[in-house]
């Protein structure tokens, strides 16, 4: 079937000469603006200590790459100056320093993507007269999408994405500049007047802020920035996927449907050739599917986002939370339980209801409106206030492994990785400033530790002071210290991630990679001052005669996040074949004839007693069909028992993937389950 290539032409005749004409009009004046400032000389200070001379003004990092090599000026695709992100075609405004970046970072990475987006958003926008709403790189950081809304509710699938990828070849080919000019609000507006969600985007930005355009070919869009010095960089693109997606995530009914097409790009075509190799290659091992396949859970349309887990899937849940509350027991955690539902009064107080009332399941009783609770923050700040507490109890660790409830937009939900209903290895630890250094190393101690078991290796980013923040920036600045200190004490590299903490307070984040090197958001730690502040937690200290009682710190951290998400990853990153302490079919006893099947229920009684978990296979099936079923079932130990290892009280032991074979006494066998247990305890 064709694809419907209608779009308005209207549209586009009316708004395309519009902006083109006011963006030049405006980087005339702003150009002009630059030839008569001062370009008197700067001192540029490489990352080797080397220095580079300029003018202000007018040197750009562009001309510091060229000046450093030809190659360097070919593939550096975004700098940093003074550690923020800076165009290379930017002049430079002072003394600085400056770093360059290519593909092989996160930021050239990012910045491709994000560039690449725009690349998108013009394809979307010729072919299809579309509103463009926004388009940047994936959190995941796999790529980057573009949401947009089409007047006559065209629904975007496989069969436009030739044409699309067209639009973007053509963008590509011209080499298209993106150049950076700067708006006041009042001219961003006339600029994208025909666009209500850009308008809205416009009109929610604080007085403070500078807004910028960015322009490259026919495409001019709001955006902060910043970019690739032109299209060209983008020597492969691929259009991935489409979905409906809601404006700004907001479920209200009133609200059109947008469409959302993701991509993917890179700097030449085989490693574009690769990722696509390794993308069919991740689809034998998706969770969902494996999860099916191996009968561990499944979701239903009348619950849709939240998941049954079947009982061996249930066993490795539950192995997961045991784990994690193993570790508590060691490391001074205490277990609590709270409410799965509050009035919204207290939503109100910790300051969820003003940001994050649109991902809550709300309801009313009496009428009085209440909430299930999307997080266990806010109730344990009530745990903690509701008695008297000494500076002596402190740190107090609160760990709760409650159902939490979060109303994520249908079109996001994605397995186990997105849901509605979840469960995390939560805890909030209330202690004094003093004792935020060892707490903030002894969860990380507790991350590494957890994550090596996994078989995860992970980085570490520091995420600062995000500009619209609570509390006062003195506050913060600590904070901020406070986890900087901890990290290099901790000992492992971590990177800077400016403006991208919560908004209650500085955070590390944690990113792990797995088996196929993909790249998951699952620990967190976050510094928080705010919500002490907001419940008006205190303590008593031995300054008893003071006015003011003493607020405590509250650190935030999960070492799994979701248990659910986790329990995805675990299964692709283990491709399927969990490791024994975790596998929910540790052993089976496949008897060889009927006469040995006596034997093999009581081996396998004397397996279950011992507390692993075990099956018979006692059907009339031969037994080369028992053992193959039972490799493909993923049984770590395949326990073959006859005549002879009955009278002999042995087994015959086969390990998964491994095609040689020994025999064991049944307590030997015992002995080596302990042994492999115990190896993550």
């Amino acid at each position: 079937m064709a694809p419907n290539n209608s779009k308005d032409e209207a549209y586009l005749s009316a708004v395309i000469p519009k902006r083109i004409s006011l963006f030049e009009q405006i980087q005339a004046n702003q150009l002009e603006k630059l030839k008569s400032l001062p370009h008197d000389p700067i001192k540029i200070t490489l990352p080797d200590g080397s220095v580079k001379e300029g003018k202000k003004w007018e040197t750009t990092p562009m001309d510091i790459a060229g000046q450093i090599s030809k190659s360097l000026a070919n593939s550096a695709l975004i700098s940093a100056v003074n550690d923020e992100l800076w165009d290379m075609s930017r002049p430079l405004e002072s003394d600085c320093k400056l770093e360059l970046f290519m593909f092989d970072s996160d930021k050239g990475r990012d910045t491709l993507w994000h560039s690449s987006a725009h690349v998108l958003g013009q394809a979307l926008e010729q072919e299809y007269g579309c509103k463009l709403c926004i388009g940047p790189c994936t959190t995941r950081g796999e790529g980057f999408y573009y949401d947009a809304y089409y007047d006559d509710g065209l629904g975007l699938n496989d069969n436009h994405f030739p044409n699309i990828e067209a639009g973007a070849g053509k963008a590509v080919k011209e080499g298209q500049p993106f150049e950076r000019i700067e708006v006041t609000k009042d001219q961003a507006l006339e600029m994208f007047s025909e666009n209500e969600y850009k308008v809205e985007i416009i009109n929610s930005l604080s007085a403070d802020n500078t807004i910028t355009v960015y322009r490259c070919g026919p495409l001019v869009d709001l955006c902060r920035g910043p970019h690739i010095p032109n299209t060209c960089f983008v020597k492969a693109f691929k259009c991935l996927r489409a979905s409906s997606a809601y404006w700004r995530a907001s479920k209200d009914e009133d609200r059109k449907s947008l469409q959302r097409v993701y991509g993917i790009s890179y700097p030449d075509q085989k490693q574009l050739k690769k990722y696509l190799q390794f993308l069919e290659e991740a689809k034998k091992y998706d969770h969902r599917l494996l999860g099916q396949k191996q009968e561990l859970f499944f979701c239903h349309s009348l619950s849709p986002g939240s998941w049954f887990f079947l009982p061996l899937g249930t066993r490795i849940y539950n192995k997961l939370m045991g784990f994690i509350k193993e570790q508590y027991w060691k490391r001074g955690y205490t277990e609590v339980i709270t409410p799965n539902m509050y009035n919204v009064k207290l939503w109100k107080t910790s300051g969820h209801d003003a940001k994050y009332k649109d991902h809550m399941f709300t309801f009313d009783i009496d009428e009085q409106e209440f909430g299930l609770k999307p997080m266990n923050c806010p109730g344990h700040c009530l745990m903690f206030q509701h008695r008297v507490r000494s500076y002596r109890e402190l740190p107090i660790r609160l760990a709760d492994f409650g159902v939490l409830h979060r109303n994520e937009d249908s079109g996001a939900l994605s397995g186990l990785t997105r849901a509605r209903r979840f469960q995390q290895d939560d805890a909030h630890i209330f202690c004094t400033e003093d004792q935020v250094l060892d707490e903030v190393k002894a969860v990380l101690e507790f991350i590494h530790y957890a994550y090596q078991i996994f078989g995860f290796t992970y980085e570490l980013k520091l995420s600062t002071r995000p500009e619209k923040y609570l509390g006062d920036l003195k506050t913060w600045d600590k904070a901020e210290n406070d986890l900087k200190v901890a990290l290099d004490a901790f000992g492992k590299k971590w990177l800077l991630n400016e403006g991208d903490g919560a908004f209650y307070g500085p955070k590390i984040d944690i990113t792990v990679s797995d088996a196929m090197n993909r790249k998951f958001q699952c620990a967190t730690l976050q510094l928080d001052f705010q919500l002490p502040d907001r419940f008006k937690l205190e303590y008593s200290d031995e300054d008893e005669g003071k006015k003011e009682k003493p607020r405590p710190v509250m650190i935030h951290r999960a070492v799994l996040g979701s248990v659910e998400r986790m329990f995805a990853i675990l299964l692709e990153h283990y491709k399927g074949k969990w490791p024994f302490w975790l596998s929910p079919r540790q052993a089976i006893v496949c008897p060889i004839s009927k006469k040995s099947e006596e034997y093999a229920l009581q081996v396998k009684k004397q397996i279950h007693e011992a507390g692993y978990y075990v099956d018979a296979d006692v059907t009339d099936r031969k037994i080369d069909k028992k053992v193959r079923e039972a490799q493909l079932a993923q049984y770590n130990y395949i326990l073959v028992v006859g005549e002879i290892e009955a009278s002999a009280g042995q087994v015959s032991v086969r390990i998964r993937d491994n095609a040689a074979h020994s025999v064991k006494s049944i307590e030997d066998l015992l002995e080596e389950f302990k042994s492999k247990t115990a190896e993550y305890q």
